[in-house]
């Protein structure tokens, strides 16, 4: 099977699809970044890769990173986790107060923000220095040191992030956060500005393609019934309430940030990313979820 012909032709194929959409300009900092990028990256469990188009740009993977935070805050917590956030679907938008008040205070799941700003509150209670475990897991799941936070676009989300701080502010007066509000919402912002490049960021998700397990180092960072989890959890939630429709069309577990990038794994084949700012009404990638939908049927592996 030749991954580069087919990727150049979805390449091709599909950016044309990003006129369609529109940045996400409700973030300062995300409104200025070009509609035109395009990049598709993949990693393969046996050392090789594939990429095209602006793959070495970094950009801001946004709702992503709560992968990286949910995997820190499972490690710290195990089962005890889910008594403060749920593990199903929402249904809802993924920045809704409306479920909140239904479920006193208990976000649906992780990778809603709410459920998110929850991780933050749990990473702040177990770890001396959140922001830099965060950093450090990230860089050791790509192999890779060139990862950083963007302090511009964390910026620009603490002073636009209104909703977001409803959000803390709700589940705390249901006792669901309990350290300072501001604290929380400082690392979560700054967790959603984590910044890297396709490659990289296909490359660092490749451990959940290998049931835990960096390839190129052999190093264990999740354990397999953690990896199983988070696959689980991207394939129902990974996608906001475009998540069924998702898994529907492309079939593997995803998770996407409204920066424009989505990232999917095969488990014990390969990771890909996909990255063209333009979304859809529901804050996933209009080219990204096409681009995606086509490598699977092209490619015919996926999980189903």
């Amino acid at each position: 099977m030749d991954i580069q012909a087919i990727i150049t032709d979805i390449y091709h194929e599909v950016k044309p699809l990003a006129s369609q959409g529109q940045v996400a300009k409700y973030i300062p900092a995300l409104e200025t970044v070009s509609p035109d990028y395009l990049a598709i990256s993949i990693h393969k469990i046996d050392g090789t890769h594939f990429s095209i188009g602006d793959y070495s740009i970094p950009f801001s993977i946004q709702s992503i990173a709560k992968v990286f935070g949910f995997t820190l805050a499972y490690k710290a917590l195990g089962s005890e986790m889910w008594k403060r956030v749920g593990k199903e679907p929402s249904g809802n938008a993924f920045n809704s107060l409306v479920q909140l008040e239904f479920e006193n205070g208990i976000p649906r799941n992780p990778f809603i923000n709410a459920g998110a700003i929850v991780l933050a509150d749990i990473l702040i209670s177990h770890y001396k220095n959140p922001p830099l475990e965060l950093l450090n897991f990230a860089k050791k799941a790509a192999n890779e040191t060139s990862i950083s936070f963007n302090e511009e676009v964390a910026r620009s989300e603490k002073e636009t992030g209104n909703r977001n701080a409803a959000l803390a502010y709700f589940m705390k007066s249901y006792k669901n956060i309990v350290n300072p509000v501001q604290d929380v919402l400082d690392l979560y912002f700054l967790m959603c500005s984590l910044e890297m490049d396709t490659y990289c960021l296909a490359k660092s998700f490749l451990p959940l393609s290998n049931q835990g397990i960096i390839p190129s180092t052999k190093e264990r960072i999740v354990s397999l019934n953690e990896a199983k989890r988070i696959n689980s959890l991207m394939i129902t939630s990974g996608l906001y309430n475009e998540s069924g429709d998702f898994a529907y069309r492309v079939g593997v577990p995803a998770k996407s940030g409204v920066g424009g990038g989505i990232v999917a794994v095969i488990p014990n084949v390969l990771s890909i990313c996909v990255w063209s700012p333009p979304l859809n009404n529901l804050g996933n990638s209009i080219a990204g979820v096409c681009a995606l939908e086509k490598f699977t049927t092209l490619t015919g592996i996926s999980v189903f």
